[in-house]
């Protein structure tokens, strides 16, 4: 059976749940097998890297190269792709909620010197001053296409079972045209002007959702995870002192805060975390959308960054609800986390 996200509750909810929840695949099995939904492998794609790729990754992603690697910005969907009848992100069916996790001995609060004050304009990114856990597991990811371009977008941890699991954009991890699942992908948490202050860590597994491929670019399916290899024994979570919730069919339409490493001059050219926030409204733009969003424009970069409800500023702790996908001249976009 395939390993799942669990959290307190969700060990009450039966087999068929966690077979369902079959995108969020990435820890150990909660249990025995039994009949339910089609299995993870008929609704996703799970690309594993050896060992000794995650060390050429290792090696070939020098200061240097980080530097040089474009912001991934969101691909329009192909002329002629599929209609979109049923979205992978609907919601309706079970809800599975993991809180997030903070360690004893993490450091979650501000910085004593820091007064800076939560963002008060939803329409305008700002840089996150505040510290907490999101200043520790938002990041960025580098990754290479199979031309040899170098791209950066963002990722946050999820809390799992394996404590090594993040979430990003599909965009981010596959080109929807070809199929191709990009390679050498590291993600650094705290990345801040080049610096890594907790290490780089390479994935293990890349998984997006076969939907975002076969819908060529519908942006409903635009999400995947990343499980990442440990380093020295210790998960990813047990480095950084913590991982944020996720919560799979949440509710909408609520107050909700969002992280990236945008690339305009204006958020920094894509070296610190920016925050936004606002209260979510649907999609309207895009015919058969189910998306949600906020008024806030970041830029190329900030794709895969956090979508997060229930958020506490003074901790920089919230709940993952989903990822920055797309964007207009106003407003920017998250996919559901839903059923697959």
């Amino acid at each position: 059976a395939p390993p799942t996200f669990f959290g307190a509750d969700s060990m009450r909810r039966t087999a068929t749940l966690v077979s369902i929840l079959s995108l969020a695949a990435l820890g150990a099995a909660v249990g025995p097998a039994q009949a339910g939904p089609a299995p993870a492998d008929n609704e996703t794609r799970a690309t594993a890297f050896s060992d000794q790729e995650q060390d050429r990754a290792l090696e070939f992603w020098t200061d240097a190269r980080l530097n040089s690697a474009r912001e991934m910005a969101a691909p329009a969907a192909a002329p002629k792709a599929p209609a979109v009848t049923s979205s992978a992100t609907d919601d309706g069916g079970p809800r599975l909620s993991v809180p997030p996790v903070v360690f004893p001995d993490a450091e979650t609060t501000a910085p004593a010197t820091d007064e800076t004050p939560v963002s008060t304009l939803a329409s305008e990114p700002k840089p996150w001053k505040r510290g907490g856990l999101i200043s520790r597991t938002a990041g960025k990811v580098f990754f290479e296409n199979a031309a040899g371009d170098l791209f950066t977008c963002s990722a946050t941890v999820a809390n799992s079972r394996n404590k090594s699991v993040v979430l990003t954009a599909g965009h981010c991890v596959v080109d929807a045209r070809t199929g191709e699942v990009f390679r050498k992908w590291i993600f650094i948490p705290g990345y801040r002007k080049g610096e890594r202050p907790h290490g780089t860590f390479t994935a293990k597994k890349l998984f997006h959702l076969k939907s975002y491929v076969s819908s060529q670019v519908n942006a409903n399916w635009d999400v995947a995870f990343a499980a990442l290899r440990k380093r020295d024994g210790r998960p990813l979570a047990k480095i950084l002192g913590g991982a944020q919730g996720i919560k799979f069919n949440a509710p909408t339409g609520r107050y909700v805060h969002s992280f990236g490493y945008g690339g305009s001059r204006a958020e920094g050219n894509g070296e610190r975390l920016n925050h936004c926030q606002g209260t979510e409204h649907r999609d309207l733009g895009r015919p058969g959308s189910t998306m949600w969003g906020i008024d806030c424009v970041q830029t190329g970069g900030s794709s895969g960054g956090a979508f997060l409800a229930e958020f506490k500023a003074d901790k920089g702790v919230g709940v993952l609800v989903g990822n920055i996908a797309v964007g207009t001249d106003v407003s920017e976009y998250r996919p559901r986390l839903g059923d697959r």
